[in-house]
């Protein structure tokens, strides 16, 4: 794996800022194309590397979800110095997104979730988790190997940085932070926008709109359903389109009071 690709950045300058979270086994590459939008829109933008990812599989087995949500409150309070500062989050990275946000409501002034990892795509990820307190898997097959990542793009496909293989044990880790999330959502304060991949092989888009529902205290809730890419969406055909609702979205908050309605608007 190249790791100067999958290294942290922070790009741009302003007085409000940007947290991009990129998603499980992923590196923030994923989510670059969104940050460099934004940036150029006036935003600072800081993505994180999450702990064990980006590197080499073996850095994964000394990782778990309680260190890649505390690098994640980490990186929020980095950017305590700035007037407004908004989350956005791809697949786990959006999950932890939510949870920063549900945690922390006097520092989200608004919250980006891109394709959250709500619910899985397919049978196979449904009766892992239902097997997980077995250790199973752990035992029968305790790496998971990886030859590629969901991008319908061909250009972004050869150049994806691919972690070859991560250890079954971290499936625990990435469906802990899906329960803590889904458990979380009713407690965010601020608006948000849900977007999701209806060719998404990963996650369900489905489970990404019923997510949506779940922010009942969130002041505005917006679903941007793309139609063109799969589960990476910054790095997709989707990207351009994404940032340009993305960076509208934040653009409208900035400098704003918070609405009172709540409601989701397609």
């Amino acid at each position: 794996m190249d790791i100067g690709k999958t290294a942290p950045f922070e790009l741009g300058h302003g007085e409000n800022a940007c947290l991009l979270l990129h998603g499980f086994t992923g590196s923030p590459w994923d989510v670059r194309p969104l940050g460099e939008a934004l940036a150029e829109r006036g935003l600072f933008v800081k993505a994180p590397r999450l702990p064990g990812h980006g590197t080499t599989p073996e850095a994964m087995l000394e990782a778990d979800h309680n260190q890649w949500q505390e690098a994640a409150w980490e990186a929020l309070h980095t950017l305590r110095g700035f007037r407004q500062v908004f989350v956005a989050g791809l697949s786990m990275g959006a999950l932890l997104g939510l949870r920063l946000a549900a945690g922390s409501p006097e520092r989200v002034s608004g919250l980006v979730l891109m394709a959250p990892a709500a619910r899985f795509k397919g049978p196979t990820m449904a009766l892992l988790k239902s097997l997980r307190h077995t250790r199973l898997l752990e035992r029968v097959k305790p790496w998971v190997r990886k030859t590629a990542t969901d991008l319908s793009d061909p250009v972004a496909l050869a150049e994806a940085p691919i972690l070859p293989a991560f250890p079954s044990a971290r499936l625990n880790d990435l469906w802990q932070v899906q329960e803590a999330a889904i458990l979380a959502a009713p407690r965010v304060r601020c608006p948000t926008l849900v977007a999701v991949a209806e060719q998404d092989h990963v996650v369900d888009p489905d489970g990404g709109k019923w997510l949506a529902g779940q922010l009942t205290g969130a002041p505005e809730v917006r679903l941007l359903s793309l139609q063109e890419g799969y589960h990476i969406i910054p790095r997709d055909r989707g990207g351009p389109r994404l940032a340009r609702e993305v960076g509208n979205f934040l653009g409208e908050l900035q400098g704003t009071e918070r609405g009172s309605a709540s409601g989701i608007c397609v």
